[in-house]
């Protein structure tokens, strides 16, 4: 199903569908590091506060909008007329990998609610592995939308 005047948007949506990934990928790539160092910080210590400050305001301020406002233009995005073949397969790993990193962002906020309430038991380690999860995700996202392979 698609809508047809969305496609004199096609143009501004695409353009705020890019953004919001951007600033949800920066989030994202972002948070885990915060956690790394937060780690290395003891409990109940000044610097550990002032990690719980940035990563509360990095998740609420411009993780959580960025997620919502990628979703929302997304759809947008999938409701215009002759932007999908739908009997093409890339969408569908796209769309996979969305899922997954949306995911991700929900454990990245379960990991925040441990730093929050002093009861992260993760190591550093953990976390810089972790790191490394939605890099991969949007490698994947990326190459099937710009290169389609299949």
């Amino acid at each position: 199903m698609t809508i047809g005047f969305l496609s004199h948007l096609y143009p501004w949506t695409k353009a705020l569908h890019v953004i919001a990934v951007m600033s949800w990928m920066a989030g994202m790539l972002y948070l885990p590091r915060l956690f790394v160092y937060h780690c290395e910080v003891p409990i109940g210590s000044r610097e550990s506060e002032r990690f719980k400050v940035m990563e509360r305001r990095l998740l609420k301020a411009i993780i959580n909008p960025a997620m919502i406002a990628t979703w929302l233009f997304g759809i947008i995005l999938v409701l215009t007329p002759g932007v999908i073949d739908w009997s093409a397969g890339w969408w569908l790993l796209k769309l996979a990998s969305v899922i997954l990193l949306s995911g991700f962002h929900g454990a990245l906020t379960g990991w925040w609610r441990a730093f929050l309430n002093d009861a992260n038991r993760k190591p550093q380690r953990y976390f810089r592995i972790a790191n490394e999860v939605p890099t991969l995700l949007m490698i994947i996202i990326v190459i099937m939308v710009i290169a389609r392979p299949f």
